[in-house]
C-alpha cells in the first residue's frame, strides 16, 4: 500500500476533483476555489492522464461523471472526511469515561466505594462521580446518574432496570478493643448493659430512606428481651459517624452486613451474634437504560454483580473464619 502512494497525484488535485464533481462544473469549482476555470480543467485532465481513465463526460451544456469518476468521488470524499475527523480529534481534549453513581451516605462510603476502588485498579482511565445523600431520593432519577443503589422493596418501581443484590441483614458489632474491655457478651441479654450506638429516628424518616426503623428496641424484642436497662450512649442520624464510633471502640452498634462486612474481614469490627436479624427488605442496583451504551457501565455492573454473588453471603462470623483459613493456607 505504501509503495502505491508515491505514484498518486497531489492531494490538492483530489480536493479540486471533489469540488468539480460536486458541482459538475469547472467554472463553479474555479469560483469556489478562487482559481480559473482553465486551471480546474487542466488539473482534471492531469488526473485522467495519471489514471488512464475518463472521469467526466464533457457535454455542450455541462459535465457528467463517468463510472470511474463516480467511484473516485466516493473514495476521495471518504478519504477527505477521515482526514477532517482526525484533525478535529487533535483539537479536542480527550474526555475520560465517567460513571456517575448515587446512593445513601453509608452505602456509598462503606459498600460501593471499596468495589469501585478494586474496579478502578484494572481500569485506571475510568473516572467516577459519587452522589451521596440520605435526604434526596430523587438523585437516582437524574439523567446524569448511571447507577443507583436502591434500598428497600418499596423503592423499586415497575419498569425500572433493576438487579437484586442481597437482603437486609443486621447484627450487633463492636471493635475488638471494646470487646476486650467490656465483654464478653455471651448472649443477647448481656448487650443491655453495653454502650449502645443507635441511629436517630431522623435517619429513618429522611427523604432517601423512610422505612420502619430497625433499632435496638426492635432487635431486643426480636430476641425476646424486654425492659432494656440502659439508654443508648450515642445517637446520631449520620450512619457513617456511628460506624466510625464503633471502629473507635465507643460501643456496640447494629451493623448492616453489606456496610460492615469488610470492616469485620479487616478485624476492625467483630460480630457479637450468631443469629443475625433478617429484615423483609432488599437492596437493588438500578441502571439508567440510557447509560448502557456508555463505556464501562455494563462491565462495571457485571463485575459488581459477580463480586456480590461471592461476598454478600453467610454470617459476619464466617468472614473471619474464611480469613483465618486463607492466612493458614488451608
Amino acid at each position: 500500500m505504501r509503495a502505491k502512494r508515491r505514484y498518486l497525484p497531489s492531494l490538492s488535485s483530489f480536493a479540486t476533483f471533489e469540488v468539480a464533481a460536486k458541482h459538475l462544473s469547472f467554472t463553479i469549482a474555479g469560483n469556489e476555489l478562487c482559481v480559473t476555470q482553465a486551471a480546474v480543467s487542466q488539473q482534471m485532465r492531469g488526473l485522467e492522464k495519471a489514471f488512464g481513465v475518463i472521469l467526466f463526460f464533457r457535454k455542450h451544456n455541462g459535465l457528467e461523471l463517468t463510472a470511474e469518476g463516480s467511484r473516485l468521488l466516493s473514495a476521495v470524499s471518504n478519504g477527505l472526511d477521515s482526514i477532517c475527523d482526525a484533525v478535529d480529534e487533535f483539537n479536542q481534549p480527550a474526555t475520560p469515561p465517567v460513571i456517575t453513581c448515587s446512593g445513601t451516605n453509608a452505602s456509598m462510603a462503606y459498600w460501593l466505594k471499596p468495589y469501585l476502588d478494586r474496579f478502578r485498579a484494572t481500569r485506571p482511565e475510568l473516572k467516577f462521580v459519587l452522589l451521596a445523600s440520605d435526604e434526596d431520593d430523587t438523585l437516582r432519577n437524574f439523567d446524569e446518574v448511571d447507577i443507583s443503589l436502591i434500598c428497600g422493596n418499596e423503592r423499586c418501581e415497575v419498569g425500572e432496570l433493576l438487579y437484586y443484590l442481597f437482603p437486609e441483614v443486621v447484627e450487633p458489632v463492636c471493635s475488638p478493643d471494646y470487646l476486650r474491655r467490656r465483654g464478653p457478651f455471651p448472649d443477647p441479654a448481656s448487650l443491655a448493659e453495653a454502650d449502645l450506638l443507635e441511629l436517630h429516628r431522623r435517619h429513618w424518616t429522611s427523604g432517601a430512606i423512610g422505612w420502619f426503623p430497625v433499632d435496638w428496641n426492635h432487635w431486643f424484642d426480636t430476641n425476646g428481651i424486654s425492659g432494656r436497662a440502659s439508654s443508648p450512649a450515642l445517637v446520631s442520624n449520620n450512619h457513617p459517624l456511628l460506624i466510625e464510633a464503633a471502629v473507635a471502640g465507643e460501643g456496640v452498634m447494629l451493623g448492616w452486613h453489606h456496610l460492615v462486612r469488610q470492616l469485620v474481614t479487616d478485624r476492625k469490627l467483630v460480630s457479637l451474634s450468631q443469629k443475625p436479624l433478617r429484615v423483609d427488605r432488599g437492596f437493588y442496583v438500578k441502571i439508567n437504560r440510557a447509560s448502557l451504551d456508555k463505556p464501562y457501565v455494563q462491565e462495571f455492573v457485571d463485575s459488581l454483580l459477580a463480586e456480590v454473588a461471592t461476598t454478600e453471603t453467610g454470617t459476619l462470623g464466617s468472614c473471619v473464619e474464611a480469613l483465618r483459613e486463607r492466612e493458614e493456607g488451608r
